[in-house]
Protein backbone atom coordinates (compact mmCIF):
# COMPACT_ATOMS: atom_id res chain seq x y z
CA UNK A 1 0.00 0.00 0.00
CA UNK A 2 1.78 3.10 -1.24
CA UNK A 3 5.09 3.49 -3.03
CA UNK A 4 7.31 4.32 -0.07
CA UNK A 5 8.32 7.57 1.63
CA UNK A 6 8.80 10.70 -0.42
CA UNK A 7 9.70 14.31 0.21
CA UNK A 8 7.57 17.15 -1.16
CA UNK A 9 8.86 20.74 -1.37
CA UNK A 10 6.57 23.70 -0.82
CA UNK A 11 7.73 27.29 -0.41
CA UNK A 12 11.25 26.15 0.43
CA UNK A 13 10.12 23.66 3.10
CA UNK A 14 11.04 19.98 2.93
CA UNK A 15 8.03 17.88 3.92
CA UNK A 16 8.81 14.26 4.66
CA UNK A 17 5.92 11.87 5.07
CA UNK A 18 5.49 8.16 5.60
CA UNK A 19 4.05 6.03 2.83
CA UNK A 20 2.50 8.49 0.37
CA UNK A 21 0.59 7.04 -2.60
CA UNK A 22 1.04 8.48 -6.06
CA UNK A 23 -2.47 9.96 -6.07
CA UNK A 24 -1.73 12.35 -3.21
CA UNK A 25 -1.74 15.91 -4.65
CA UNK A 26 1.82 17.23 -4.89
CA UNK A 27 2.45 20.31 -2.78
CA UNK A 28 -0.61 19.78 -0.57
CA UNK A 29 0.56 18.00 2.57
CA UNK A 30 -2.66 18.16 4.59
CA UNK A 31 -5.47 15.79 3.57
CA UNK A 32 -8.68 17.03 5.21
CA UNK A 33 -11.37 14.35 5.40
CA UNK A 34 -15.05 15.16 5.88
CA UNK A 35 -17.11 12.75 7.99
CA UNK A 36 -20.71 12.87 9.21
CA UNK A 37 -21.77 10.73 12.17
CA UNK A 38 -25.37 9.57 11.80
CA UNK A 39 -26.00 7.95 15.15
CA UNK A 40 -28.86 6.13 16.83
CA UNK A 41 -29.63 4.33 20.07
CA UNK A 42 -31.45 1.04 20.60
CA UNK A 43 -34.96 0.91 22.01
CA UNK A 44 -34.96 1.78 25.71
CA UNK A 45 -31.56 3.49 25.66
CA UNK A 46 -30.43 7.08 25.17
CA UNK A 47 -27.20 9.06 24.76
CA UNK A 48 -25.06 9.15 27.87
CA UNK A 49 -24.34 12.80 27.27
CA UNK A 50 -26.65 15.55 26.06
CA UNK A 51 -27.04 19.32 26.04
CA UNK A 52 -28.49 19.52 29.57
CA UNK A 53 -25.22 18.29 31.05
CA UNK A 54 -26.48 16.76 34.29
CA UNK A 55 -27.19 13.00 33.90
CA UNK A 56 -30.36 11.40 35.22
CA UNK A 57 -30.36 8.69 37.86
CA UNK A 58 -29.09 5.28 36.68
CA UNK A 59 -31.82 3.24 35.00
CA UNK A 60 -33.95 6.25 34.02
CA UNK A 61 -34.07 6.79 30.21
CA UNK A 62 -33.15 10.37 29.32
CA UNK A 63 -35.94 11.21 26.88
CA UNK A 64 -34.61 14.74 26.46
CA UNK A 65 -31.26 13.43 25.27
CA UNK A 66 -32.97 10.86 23.07
CA UNK A 67 -35.19 13.51 21.45
CA UNK A 68 -32.09 15.67 20.93
CA UNK A 69 -30.33 12.76 19.21
CA UNK A 70 -33.32 12.05 16.95
CA UNK A 71 -32.78 15.44 15.32
CA UNK A 72 -29.97 13.80 13.33
CA UNK A 73 -31.97 11.43 11.12
CA UNK A 74 -35.12 13.59 11.19
CA UNK A 75 -33.61 16.94 10.18
CA UNK A 76 -29.85 17.35 10.58
CA UNK A 77 -28.73 14.80 8.01
CA UNK A 78 -30.92 16.34 5.32
CA UNK A 79 -29.56 19.82 6.03
CA UNK A 80 -25.98 18.54 5.83
CA UNK A 81 -26.72 16.71 2.58
CA UNK A 82 -28.03 19.92 1.04
CA UNK A 83 -25.01 21.93 2.20
CA UNK A 84 -22.54 19.32 0.96
CA UNK A 85 -24.31 19.28 -2.39
CA UNK A 86 -24.09 23.06 -2.61
CA UNK A 87 -20.37 23.06 -1.88
CA UNK A 88 -19.57 20.04 -4.05
CA UNK A 89 -18.03 18.11 -1.14
CA UNK A 90 -18.33 14.34 -0.78
CA UNK A 91 -18.29 12.89 2.73
CA UNK A 92 -18.47 9.56 4.49
CA UNK A 93 -21.64 9.12 6.56
CA UNK A 94 -20.86 6.72 9.41
CA UNK A 95 -24.33 5.33 10.06
CA UNK A 96 -25.72 3.30 12.95
CA UNK A 97 -27.61 0.21 11.81
CA UNK A 98 -30.60 1.17 13.93
CA UNK A 99 -30.89 4.48 12.04
CA UNK A 100 -30.95 2.66 8.70
CA UNK A 101 -33.61 0.31 10.04
CA UNK A 102 -35.85 3.15 11.27
CA UNK A 103 -35.23 5.54 8.37
CA UNK A 104 -34.54 3.28 5.36
CA UNK A 105 -34.88 6.09 2.82
CA UNK A 106 -32.03 8.04 4.41
CA UNK A 107 -29.05 5.81 3.50
CA UNK A 108 -30.47 5.57 -0.02
CA UNK A 109 -30.59 9.37 -0.27
CA UNK A 110 -27.03 9.68 1.04
CA UNK A 111 -25.71 7.17 -1.50
CA UNK A 112 -27.73 8.73 -4.33
CA UNK A 113 -26.00 12.05 -3.71
CA UNK A 114 -22.57 10.49 -4.10
CA UNK A 115 -21.52 10.04 -0.49
CA UNK A 116 -20.20 6.84 1.06
CA UNK A 117 -22.37 5.09 3.65
CA UNK A 118 -20.09 3.40 6.18
CA UNK A 119 -20.96 1.42 9.31
CA UNK A 120 -20.97 2.84 12.84
CA UNK A 121 -22.14 -0.21 14.78
CA UNK A 122 -25.75 -1.24 15.34
CA UNK A 123 -26.38 1.32 18.08
CA UNK A 124 -24.25 3.75 20.03
CA UNK A 125 -24.87 1.88 23.24
CA UNK A 126 -23.40 -1.37 21.90
CA UNK A 127 -19.64 -1.19 22.45
CA UNK A 128 -17.42 -3.88 20.89
CA UNK A 129 -15.21 -4.37 24.00
CA UNK A 130 -18.31 -5.46 25.95
CA UNK A 131 -19.27 -8.14 23.41
CA UNK A 132 -18.11 -11.69 22.93
CA UNK A 133 -16.45 -12.29 19.53
CA UNK A 134 -19.59 -14.13 18.42
CA UNK A 135 -21.87 -11.28 19.47
CA UNK A 136 -19.60 -8.72 17.81
CA UNK A 137 -19.59 -10.76 14.61
CA UNK A 138 -23.39 -10.78 14.67
CA UNK A 139 -23.50 -7.03 15.32
CA UNK A 140 -21.26 -6.39 12.29
CA UNK A 141 -23.32 -8.75 10.13
CA UNK A 142 -26.54 -7.05 11.17
CA UNK A 143 -25.08 -3.66 10.22
CA UNK A 144 -23.86 -4.92 6.86
CA UNK A 145 -27.26 -6.40 6.04
CA UNK A 146 -29.31 -3.29 6.82
CA UNK A 147 -26.89 -0.83 5.21
CA UNK A 148 -26.59 -2.97 2.09
CA UNK A 149 -30.37 -3.18 1.83
CA UNK A 150 -30.99 0.53 2.37
CA UNK A 151 -27.95 2.16 0.72
CA UNK A 152 -27.79 -0.28 -2.17
CA UNK A 153 -24.23 -1.43 -1.54
CA UNK A 154 -22.26 -3.06 1.26
CA UNK A 155 -20.42 -0.67 3.59
CA UNK A 156 -16.68 -0.57 3.01
CA UNK A 157 -15.66 1.30 6.15
CA UNK A 158 -16.25 0.94 9.88
CA UNK A 159 -16.02 3.20 12.91
CA UNK A 160 -17.00 1.66 16.24
CA UNK A 161 -19.37 3.37 18.67
CA UNK A 162 -17.25 5.58 20.92
CA UNK A 163 -14.44 4.88 18.40
CA UNK A 164 -13.56 1.93 20.65
CA UNK A 165 -12.90 -1.47 19.04
CA UNK A 166 -12.34 -4.82 20.67
CA UNK A 167 -9.18 -6.89 20.26
CA UNK A 168 -10.78 -8.78 17.35
CA UNK A 169 -12.71 -6.00 15.56
CA UNK A 170 -10.23 -5.62 12.68
CA UNK A 171 -10.16 -9.37 12.11
CA UNK A 172 -13.95 -9.59 12.07
CA UNK A 173 -14.18 -6.64 9.68
CA UNK A 174 -11.68 -8.22 7.29
CA UNK A 175 -13.71 -11.44 7.34
CA UNK A 176 -16.86 -9.46 6.56
CA UNK A 177 -15.25 -7.79 3.53
CA UNK A 178 -14.60 -4.30 4.87
CA UNK A 179 -11.92 -2.18 3.25
CA UNK A 180 -11.01 0.27 6.02
CA UNK A 181 -11.22 0.53 9.80
CA UNK A 182 -11.17 4.04 11.29
CA UNK A 183 -10.70 3.33 15.02
CA UNK A 184 -7.06 4.43 14.72
CA UNK A 185 -5.55 7.19 16.85
CA UNK A 186 -1.84 6.33 16.74
CA UNK A 187 -0.79 7.60 13.29
CA UNK A 188 -0.98 10.60 10.97
CA UNK A 189 -1.39 8.57 7.78
CA UNK A 190 -3.34 5.47 6.72
CA UNK A 191 -1.53 2.20 7.28
CA UNK A 192 -1.97 -1.47 6.54
CA UNK A 193 -3.58 -3.71 9.13
CA UNK A 194 -2.85 -7.41 8.64
CA UNK A 195 -5.21 -9.92 10.27
CA UNK A 196 -5.62 -13.70 9.97
CA UNK A 197 -8.69 -12.95 7.83
CA UNK A 198 -6.96 -10.50 5.45
CA UNK A 199 -5.73 -6.91 5.30
CA UNK A 200 -7.50 -3.61 5.95
CA UNK A 201 -6.55 0.03 5.62
CA UNK A 202 -6.18 1.50 9.10
CA UNK A 203 -7.62 5.01 8.81
CA UNK A 204 -6.33 7.63 11.28
CA UNK A 205 -9.17 9.50 12.94
CA UNK A 206 -8.31 12.86 14.48
CA UNK A 207 -10.47 14.52 17.13
CA UNK A 208 -9.25 18.12 17.12
CA UNK A 209 -11.98 19.38 14.73
CA UNK A 210 -14.95 17.39 16.00
CA UNK A 211 -18.21 18.88 17.27
CA UNK A 212 -18.73 16.28 20.00
CA UNK A 213 -15.69 17.09 22.16
CA UNK A 214 -15.48 20.78 21.23
CA UNK A 215 -19.13 21.73 21.53
CA UNK A 216 -20.88 19.07 23.60
CA UNK A 217 -18.22 17.83 25.98
CA UNK A 218 -16.22 21.04 26.53
CA UNK A 219 -18.98 23.59 26.00
CA UNK A 220 -17.34 25.74 23.33
CA UNK A 221 -19.48 27.79 20.97
CA UNK A 222 -19.73 26.39 17.40
CA UNK A 223 -17.28 28.98 16.06
CA UNK A 224 -14.54 27.24 18.06
CA UNK A 225 -14.79 24.45 15.49
CA UNK A 226 -13.60 26.76 12.69
CA UNK A 227 -11.10 28.59 14.91
CA UNK A 228 -9.46 25.29 15.85
CA UNK A 229 -9.21 24.26 12.22
CA UNK A 230 -7.81 27.68 11.24
CA UNK A 231 -5.17 27.49 13.97
CA UNK A 232 -4.02 24.07 12.76
CA UNK A 233 -3.89 25.05 9.10
CA UNK A 234 -2.21 28.41 9.70
CA UNK A 235 0.36 26.81 11.98
CA UNK A 236 1.13 23.90 9.68
CA UNK A 237 4.26 25.48 8.11
CA UNK A 238 5.72 26.00 11.60
CA UNK A 239 5.60 22.21 12.07
CA UNK A 240 7.64 21.71 8.90
CA UNK A 241 4.47 21.01 6.88
CA UNK A 242 4.45 17.24 7.47
CA UNK A 243 2.25 15.10 5.24
CA UNK A 244 -0.72 14.07 7.35
CA UNK A 245 -4.47 13.51 7.57
CA UNK A 246 -6.88 15.73 9.48
CA UNK A 247 -10.59 15.08 10.03
CA UNK A 248 -13.49 17.51 9.96
CA UNK A 249 -16.19 15.60 11.83
CA UNK A 250 -19.76 16.61 12.54
CA UNK A 251 -22.66 14.70 14.05
CA UNK A 252 -26.00 15.04 12.30
CA UNK A 253 -27.75 15.61 15.64
CA UNK A 254 -25.19 18.20 16.79
CA UNK A 255 -23.85 20.30 13.90
CA UNK A 256 -26.75 19.38 11.65
CA UNK A 257 -28.46 22.27 13.48
CA UNK A 258 -28.23 25.76 11.98
CA UNK A 259 -25.39 27.26 14.04
CA UNK A 260 -23.22 24.17 13.67
CA UNK A 261 -23.98 23.87 9.95
CA UNK A 262 -22.77 27.45 9.47
CA UNK A 263 -19.52 26.56 11.24
CA UNK A 264 -19.12 23.58 8.93
CA UNK A 265 -19.59 25.78 5.85
CA UNK A 266 -16.99 28.23 7.17
CA UNK A 267 -14.57 25.37 7.77
CA UNK A 268 -14.97 23.90 4.30
CA UNK A 269 -14.38 27.32 2.76
CA UNK A 270 -11.24 27.75 4.87
CA UNK A 271 -9.81 24.44 3.65
CA UNK A 272 -10.55 25.27 0.04
CA UNK A 273 -8.76 28.60 0.30
CA UNK A 274 -5.56 27.19 1.75
CA UNK A 275 -2.84 25.96 -0.61
CA UNK A 276 -1.58 23.39 1.91
CA UNK A 277 -4.88 21.45 2.05
CA UNK A 278 -6.99 19.20 -0.11
CA UNK A 279 -10.50 18.01 0.68
CA UNK A 280 -11.12 14.29 0.69
CA UNK A 281 -12.83 11.59 2.78
CA UNK A 282 -12.01 8.21 4.24
CA UNK A 283 -13.42 6.30 1.27
CA UNK A 284 -11.15 8.17 -1.15
CA UNK A 285 -8.12 7.77 1.11
CA UNK A 286 -8.81 4.05 1.49
CA UNK A 287 -8.95 3.79 -2.30
CA UNK A 288 -5.60 5.58 -2.63
CA UNK A 289 -3.94 3.38 -0.05
CA UNK A 290 -5.60 0.26 -1.39
CA UNK A 291 -4.22 0.71 -4.89
CA UNK A 292 -7.35 2.07 -6.57
CA UNK A 293 -7.34 5.24 -8.66
CA UNK A 294 -10.13 7.34 -7.16
CA UNK A 295 -8.97 10.89 -6.43
CA UNK A 296 -9.82 13.82 -4.19
CA UNK A 297 -13.03 15.80 -4.44
CA UNK A 298 -11.70 19.25 -3.91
Amino acid sequence: MGDGPRTVRLAGLAMTGGEIPAGWPVGRPLAVSVSVMLEGWAEGSAPGIGPMGNPLKPGVPDLQALSWAEYGPKAGARRLLDLLDRTGVRAVFYTSGVVAERYPALPAAIAARGHAVAAHGWSQGTLPPYLTPEAERDDISRCVDVLTRTAGHAPQGWLSPRCTPSAVTSQLLARAGFRWHADMFDADLPCRIDTPEGALVGMPFTMEVNDMPLYVRYGNEPDAFTRTLARIVEGWPALGSPVACLDITVHAHVFGRPYGAIALLDSLALVRRDALCWLTNHAELAALYGGATEGPNG
